[in-house]
């Protein structure tokens, strides 16, 4: 946690989850809860049973099993930790593990319960995040659900002592994204400390189902989308049981459209990991590309990945005319879309400590003998993203004053975009794509793929556009668009690929309308 005493701390690593097979149907259990870990843990730690979260909603009292021994199973293949050595999330690991072929067979055997139906649809997976940790000198073993419970038992003293594990790592490494079973999808904050009472009801599970469609929206089916004609990186998280070294190294290739990429020599000690990725330059037009890893020595929690390819030249606005209209508009607000600011990665390498002992033979004489270990070193790397956005008239609107002109004329934008990084550029690329979303569209619907100019700080414009007699660079405001207003362009930037992921940043400005095009070029108006 980066603040523990002797007597209240928690390591990464030390976690697991309790998993409840329920009925798809009715949300009642077929089997009982069952605990599994990465560690084998002690069965003389203080835990509250296997209790899942529904019962407690429904009534299941907290109680301490203080002397009653305490079980879990280890996975052959690790589970990803609730978050990772150096404090990242590891929530999209999770996902992907838990949906995964081997995870599901694993908890049907361990249940006892049919695969084929499972998988069929018949059941659904009931997943909570637990934490091992030792607190006030006792050795502990809880849900996100039973820590809520067991805080206000206590008046808060778990919350003093463990806050960023029991009110933070542990409930927010797992919430539902769709409402089921009961349970309320999450949409409050997904950083920082939560509440008992949202912990309690809501945050700390996952929920696995096998239908066609989840009970409420959509979920899409590919695992990373990328644009087309774009360098991307593809990443997986290496993990080992064993110390790999230069003696015994692993290594990961990655199958992408007929191509191999391998990366060799991978050493992690043993019982961590570290994120193994290829750059990669996608093909120019649309498509579904399947990605298969193979991994020796080692193993990860995904070995195979549908990526979705798209052009987003598709959604250009039409042409304005003369005549648009549309009585009764109102300005709608600026969208709220998430970005990602920053990134965290790093590798392992080790080096040889030589330890040279002698061996005596006696009266022969003896030698030495090079005892020595490998010691290891984690280089970490950081990344973050920057940038203005400039929307301005155009150059040629002959009544422009500063950022106030006109509805109907065009407008230009100049939008910078600044990676800042520690990593070598293999590790990295520079922001690729920016597009722009319009008022008059709701921000929705149509944008504007900006060009790009410039390397680690990019600079994007519009394109000529298509609709202008002169070929400006521009974007035309729609002449019905109200008096007195602002009116505000949203850009996102995207494709600042890392091994973290991708970051992306949201930027907007406005220009401030006052009067027509009509006022400048047509004067005998009644």
């Amino acid at each position: 946690m980066g603040h523990g005493t002797s007597s209240n701390f928690w390591n990464s690593g030390n976690d697991g989850v309790r998993i409840t097979v329920v009925d798809a149907s009715s949300g009642t259990a077929v089997s009982s809860p069952l605990d599994f870990s990465n560690r084998t843990q002690k069965t003389s730690l203080l835990h509250f049973g296997k209790v899942n979260k529904l019962q407690y909603l429904g009534g299941a009292g907290l109680s301490l099993q203080s002397g009653v021994a305490y079980s879990c199973i280890r996975p052959t293949q690790s589970m990803p930790t609730i978050v990772s050595s150096k404090g990242q999330s590891n929530i999209e690991a999770i996902k992907r593990y838990f949906c995964s072929e081997y995870a599901c067979m694993m908890v049907a055997q361990a249940a006892g319960v049919d695969y084929e139906r499972m998988i069929a649809g018949e059941y659904k997976l009931l997943i909570e995040p637990i934490a091992y940790f030792t607190h006030n000198g006792q050795y502990y073993c809880m849900t996100a659900t039973a820590a809520g419970l067991y805080d206000q038992m206590s008046g808060g003293n778990l919350r003093k002592t463990m806050t960023s594990l029991t009110h933070k790592n542990l409930p927010l490494s797992m919430f539902l994204e769709f409402s089921d079973l009961g349970i309320s999808a999450w949409t409050g904050s997904t950083t920082g400390k939560q509440n008992n009472s949202d912990i309690i009801s809501t945050l700390g599970v996952g929920i696995v189902w096998f239908d066609e469609a989840p009970p409420e929206g959509e979920i899409e089916a590919p695992d990373v989308e990328y644009r087309v004609d774009t360098d991307v990186i593809t990443a997986v998280t290496l993990r080992t049981d064993q110390d790999l070294t230069p003696d015994n190294p692993a290594s990961v290739t990655f199958h992408i459209l007929g191509t191999t990429y391998r990366v060799n020599d991978i050493v992690i000690p043993a019982g961590d990991s570290q994120v193994v990725w290829v750059k990669w330059h996608t093909p120019s037009t649309p498509q579904t590309v399947t990605i298969t890893v193979s991994v020796s020595g080692a193993y990860t929690a995904q070995d195979t990945f549908v990526a979705k390819i798209v052009d987003l030249n598709e959604h250009i606005p039409p042409d304005p005319v003369a005549t648009d209209t549309n009585p009764g508009y109102s300005v709608p607000p600026l969208p709220s879309e998430t970005q990602k600011l920053t990134a965290n990665w790093g590798v392992w390498s080790c080096y040889w400590v030589p330890v040279w002992v002698w061996c005596d033979h006696g009266e022969d004489g003896g030698h030495w003998v090079d005892e020595g270990y490998w010691e290891y070193e984690y280089t970490g790397y950081s990344a973050s993203i920057s940038g203005e956005m400039s929307l301005m008239p155009d150059d040629i609107v002959p009544t422009a004053s500063g950022k106030t002109m006109k509805s109907g004329y065009g407008v230009k934008t100049e939008v910078r975009a600044t990676l800042s990084t520690d990593a070598p550029t293999s590790h990295i690329t520079y922001p690729q794509t920016a597009f722009s979303v319009f008022p008059e569209f709701q921000y929705q619907t149509y944008l504007r793929l900006l060009q790009r100019s410039g390397g680690q700080s990019a600079k994007f414009i519009f394109k000529p556009n298509e609709f202008s007699t002169y070929d400006r660079t521009v974007h035309f405001t729609p002449l019905w668009f109200p008096d007195a207003t602002d009116y505000t362009i949203y850009t996102q930037v995207w494709d600042t690929w890392t091994p973290d992921g991708m970051l992306s940043i949201n930027l907007n400005d406005y220009v401030s309308i006052q009067g027509s095009l009509y006022d400048d070029w047509y004067t005998n108006r009644e």
